[in-house]
Formats: structure tokens, sequence, C-alpha cells
């Protein structure tokens, strides 16, 4: 069996048939390729080896899903990849994390309840209208502005082109914008 009909294999047995030992193989197969890429990107052996068993969890937890994921293969090098870079900012908002600014974003929150008030509406319109959007749409925009993948990247792993990609990205954004101003102008006329 060559390794693309392995993969389809295990992907579909994980997926269907809830099989464990499917996973196991997939786990054993891929653990040690994606701790070392992990690794190139963190440079944290104990990190690396959290981020790869993180996203193996995410799979089984998933796996009901696995079945529409196209490559396999590069799902799970972006996932890590994925997981490396949030990993790496986490501990870097960590490690500038201060008790002076603390102070300052807490003060800055309750200084203008008003302008909090805007940012929260905003943002639930903003999540609105990204969950009214067609699901190709929905999930260009989430795989590139909240996972941080590249147009190439989503192309490849939803089988489009970048163009597609591109243009989907564009739909989303042009909605989301249209959405924001349609419900901010009537509120800025009324406080003439």
């Amino acid at each position: 069996m060559n390794e693309s009909a392995l993969f389809a294999d295990w992907q579909h047995r994980i997926a269907v048939d809830d099989d464990a030992q499917a996973f196991l193989e997939l786990y054993r197969y891929f653990r040690q390729r994606l701790v070392k890429f992990a690794y190139s990107i963190c440079h944290v052996k104990e990190d690396a080896e959290d981020i790869v068993e993180d996203v193996f969890v995410r799979i089984w937890v998933r796996r009901k899903s696995l079945d529409q994921v196209l490559n396999l293969k590069l799902y799970l090098y972006v996932a890590t990849r994925n997981f490396s870079l949030n990993n790496i900012k986490l501990k870097e908002r960590t490690a500038h994390l201060d008790l002076d600014n603390l102070k300052i974003e807490i003060s800055d929150i309750h200084s203008d309840p008003h302008q909090h008030m805007i940012d929260l509406e905003l943002a639930e319109k903003i999540h609105n209208t990204i969950n009214e959007l067609p699901p190709k749409c929905k999930a260009i925009y989430k795989l590139i502005k909240e996972d941080g993948l590249r147009y190439k990247e989503v192309a490849e792993i939803l089988h489009l082109s970048p163009k597609t990609v591109e243009n989907q990205l564009a739909i989303a954004i042009k909605r989301i914008a249209v959405s924001i101003g349609k419900k901010e102008k009537p509120a800025a006329q009324k406080k003439m």
C-alpha cells in the first residue's frame, strides 16, 4: 500500500469507525516527524512535544470531521505549524506582561465605558456577519484571518485556486464592512 492510500485508510477508519488502532498508527507514523517540525519553529523540545500532543488530541476530538480533510499530511503539518506559532505568541505575551501595563489596560477599560460598549457591539456585529457567510467563504475567512494560514495553504487544503481563495476572502471582508457600515450610519444620524 502506498503512502497516500495508507493515510486515506487511517483517516477513514478514524473518522467513520472511531478506530483507536488507526489513530495510534497515524500517531506513531507522524509523531517524530511533527515533533522535529515543531522544534524547528519553537526551538524548545518539551514545547514541541506538547504541541504535537495537542495536535493529535484535537484530531481525535474532531475525528468525525477528519474525513473532510483532503490532504491529511498537509493538514497535520499546517496544524502543527499553527499550534507552534500560537505557542510562541503566547510565550511572548506572557514574557512581556508586567503589572504597570496591566494597570494601564484596566484603567483604559474603565475610563470610557461608552467606548467599551461600542467595541463590544462592533465585535458582536463582526461575529454575526462571519457566521452568516456562505460555508466556503466562512471557512476561507477563518483559515486566513483566525488561523493565520496563507492563501496558497488554504487553496491546497480546500483544493481551490489561490485566486478563488483571494476572491472569497474579499467577499467576506466586503460583507463585514457593509454590515458594519449599514448598522453604524443610522446610529450616527440619530445623534445629529
